[in-house]
């Protein structure tokens, strides 16, 4: 079961930021198993079976990123990473085009939500064409989405706005990917088994969005 993080796991994180090197991390990496790894995963793990049990329906798959960067893609940054994070995902190598739950854990907090980071314009152009042709399914969910104060729309919008529909879907609509975030400062539920069951409500809270979004990444397939 999932104990909670502690004080050193936002130590280790805020270490690692800050000194970005092999023998820091060396020097340390038990404190990363012990605080971070340990947790994270105990974490991931629990959530993931709760959550599997209650939509049998969803074959998603757990995955629970590496501390150490891809060594291709440092762009001057050290080899660690200091954000560490889970998603619950659909199989398949083209994962980051379509929706996905996630958590991560980071120095100044913790941030969950469902999320597609790498969505295609393709895919994005789907959705509009979909609010366009039908826009009462997307209209419900962000009324509801208006009315919650937990999460909020991150998404980078377009400079030059692809329509302009009627709010509250104007929120929504020049969206360059998917992004629905609660973000969080660090704070004693970060260190309660309490965690899980936070993180089960927001993610049940979510599903419309992940079937609807979901539904219309995957048509023309």
């Amino acid at each position: 079961m999932f104990p909670g993080f502690s004080e050193k796991t936002q130590d280790f994180l805020w270490g690692v930021r800050l000194n970005n090197e092999r023998p820091w991390f060396e020097a340390h990496k038990q404190d990363y198993l012990d605080h971070v790894q340990t947790p994270l995963r105990a974490l991931g793990e629990e959530v993931y079976e709760k959550f599997t049990a209650a939509h049998e329906e969803l074959p998603l798959m757990l995955r629970i990123s590496r501390i150490y960067r891809d060594a291709r893609r440092l762009y001057g940054r050290g080899p660690y990473k200091s954000n560490l994070w889970f998603t619950l995902r659909m199989a398949g190598e083209d994962w980051t085009h379509m929706p996905v739950f996630w958590f991560e854990i980071y120095p100044k907090g913790y941030a969950y939500g469902l999320g597609a980071y790498d969505a295609k314009p393709a895919q994005m152009a789907k959705f509009r064409q979909a609010v366009d042709t039908d826009p009462k399914p997307m209209l419900k969910l962000a009324r509801a989405f208006a009315r919650q104060d937990r999460f909020a729309l991150q998404a980078e919008e377009y400079k030059r706005p692809k329509g302009n529909p009627q709010p509250p879907l104007d929120q929504w609509y020049n969206r360059k990917n998917l992004d629905i975030t609660c973000a969080r400062p660090v704070e004693p539920l970060l260190y309660s088994p309490e965690l899980v069951d936070v993180l089960l409500e927001g993610y049940e809270s979510l599903m419309p969005y992940y079937r609807y979004f979901s539904k219309i990444f995957r048509q023309g397939d």
